[in-house]
């Protein structure tokens, strides 16, 4: 089992003919993932070959849809020309839009969010995420597949970078699915998503968290984990040393006053019944005890 994505999931990549696009969709596809093709109006028609396999390229989403029964899109394209692909790709009823995307303005993420709530059939991620991994079967976006195998942990980040560092340092336990949210202030898939869908999911025995300061998502988790989440969790807040009153990394990391500190996330996670490391290395090895207090 899985969360979002599995080995059966036909990505196409919408954004592949150009540089990044190319670069990532060949890593996608040596990680085993089942890509039938991208999208580019311009190019319509026309193949790109990666080490010897054939990717069509199609004018729309909905006739790659209609072509090859694409269920995800991961979306290359520049921040300008966003909003109108995952518009696109939800009019065509593609059930997964990772978008990778970073730079994103926030009108345009709250204009297709909405779109895909009201779909009531797409589910985003992202955007400015490392996308979505399902390790041995399915990966959508820019995660290194070799840094960890099939397992029971799930994952859940804001941070691309610490998605990577904790997947490596738990490669030998495996995960069942990593998730990069991203980090801006609106995004598609919330830790709350993730977590509901990790709780249902039952090869899914633990869960990671991580988040970052700024904002109150975090504190909301907790709320949930406490009313809703029977698996053990381990957390993870980015921002500890975090010098006040600055404005840090992604633009979702604004902290006012006390409110959206790490100490006030890792206060609200631990009254949840969390165990929240202060690195990212303890926080493994916290999920590590976690995993062996288990077998």
């Amino acid at each position: 089992m899985s969360i979002f994505l599995n080995a059966a999931s036909k990505v196409i990549v919408q954004g592949m003919t150009g540089s990044e696009g190319q670069k990532h969709t060949r890593r996608m596809l040596a990680s085993g993932t089942t890509i039938v093709g991208g999208v580019n109006a311009r190019k319509a028609g026309t193949t790109v070959d990666f080490d010897g396999e054939q990717q069509p390229v199609f004018g729309t989403v909905s006739e790659a849809v209609a072509e090859t029964g694409a269920d995800v899109s991961v979306v290359f394209v520049p921040p300008a020309f966003t909003k109108d692909a995952v518009l696109e790709a939800i009019e065509a009823g593609i059930g997964l839009v990772v978008v990778i995307t970073e730079g994103v303005p926030v009108h345009d993420t709250a204009v297709f969010f909405a779109a895909a709530e009201a779909s009531g059939t797409t589910r985003i991620v992202g955007p400015n995420c490392p996308g979505v991994i399902t390790p041995g079967e399915s990966n959508t976006g820019i995660i290194p597949a070799n840094i960890a195998g099939k397992g029971s942990i799930g994952l859940v980040s804001k941070s691309g970078t610490l998605t990577y560092q904790l997947m490596y340092e738990l490669r030998d336990i495996g995960f069942t699915t990593a998730v990069g949210i991203g980090g801006d202030p609106i995004i598609g898939t919330t830790h709350i998503d993730c977590l509901r869908a990790f709780e249902a999911d039952p090869e899914t025995v633990a869960i990671i968290m991580v988040g970052e300061i700024g904002g109150d998502a975090e504190e909301r988790a907790a709320d949930f984990i406490t009313e809703h989440v029977t698996k053990p969790v381990v957390g993870y807040v980015a921002g500890f040393t975090a010098p006040e009153g600055k404005t840090m990394g992604h633009a979702g990391a604004i902290v006012s006053g006390s409110s959206g500190t790490a100490e006030a996330k890792k206060s609200a996670l631990e009254a949840a019944g969390v165990r929240v490391g202060k690195t990212p290395s303890e926080t493994a090895q916290l999920m590590r005890d976690v995993i062996e207090s288990m077998s």
